[in-house]
């Protein structure tokens, strides 16, 4: 998909790799762009920057997802692109209270499902649209000392190939983001937590500018996965050739902790 006169509608647009999206996506000339975000200031800022509509939402909840879909659809008439990047991290095991779970399942699962379930039927009808989730590579891998996080990262994953395979031959496009390991201040929380030395073991750190010149390459290619990362492609490889010592290296990495 060429994202030339389209109308997308990026969520946690207000920072980080949702910023560095929208402004990419402002090069290729789209009809219209929404900035999302459950920080005001930080959505109107961006929008501000770019032109654009700025919404507040907070997608863990059902009700504001189906008010940014009709803002976006009084505003420009339809939604031809809809990227689900907000997420949650959350540092911590099978101890964390069930609330941090339940967060992070409402930000990283449910917000996709609510996306999907506003925009799919106005997709099919017209017999074109994209879906973009942006997951981790947590979601193929694993995330060491963040167990919420990747258990909800592996389902988003899980979800957008359940997508794809239903819709991708009706005319929507589906697209899963999984990158490593980029400078966002929800890496630096990772790193406050301990995390760093692990981090700084498994590769480069990659600015969020980098995660969307990938992700327009690839909705223009049409690929569903989308690696800024390339060497998260062999990781996989050899976790799905042997994953018990696939988990022993990662044993390694934890003990960096």
């Amino acid at each position: 998909m060429k994202l030339t006169d389209r109308v997308i509608v990026v969520t946690g647009a207000g920072a980080g790799i949702g910023r560095a999206m929208v402004r990419r996506f402002a090069v290729e000339k789209p009809a219209g762009i929404v900035v999302a975000d459950r920080d005001a200031a930080a959505a109107q800022a961006v929008a501000d920057e770019l032109g654009a509509l700025a919404v507040t939402c907070d997608v863990s909840r059902e009700a504001d997802i189906v008010a940014l879909v009709a803002a976006t659809r009084a505003r420009y008439g339809r939604v031809d692109v809809f990227v689900s990047n907000a997420g949650v991290g959350a540092a911590g095991g099978v101890e964390l209270p069930d609330a941090v779970w339940q967060l992070a399942w409402d930000v990283n699962v449910m917000a996709h499902v609510w996306a999907a379930r506003a925009v799919v039927d106005e997709m099919v009808a017209r017999g074109s649209g994209a879906l973009v989730s942006v997951a981790s590579a947590a979601g193929l891998l694993s995330m060491i000392g963040a167990a919420p996080y990747s258990a909800t990262k592996h389902a988003v994953v899980g979800l957008a190939e359940w997508l794809a395979i239903t819709y991708g031959a009706r005319g929507m496009q589906v697209c899963c983001v999984c990158p490593q390991f980029v400078d966002t201040a929800m890496l630096a929380e990772a790193r406050a937590g301990g995390a760093g030395a692990a981090i700084d073991a498994v590769g480069a750190v990659k600015p969020p500018e980098a995660v969307a010149d990938a992700v327009v390459e690839g909705l223009e290619s049409g690929r569903f996965l989308v690696l800024p990362h390339p060497e998260v492609a062999l990781h996989e490889q050899k976790k799905a050739v042997d994953r018990d010592r696939w988990i022993a290296v990662m044993q390694k990495l934890a003990a960096l902790r």
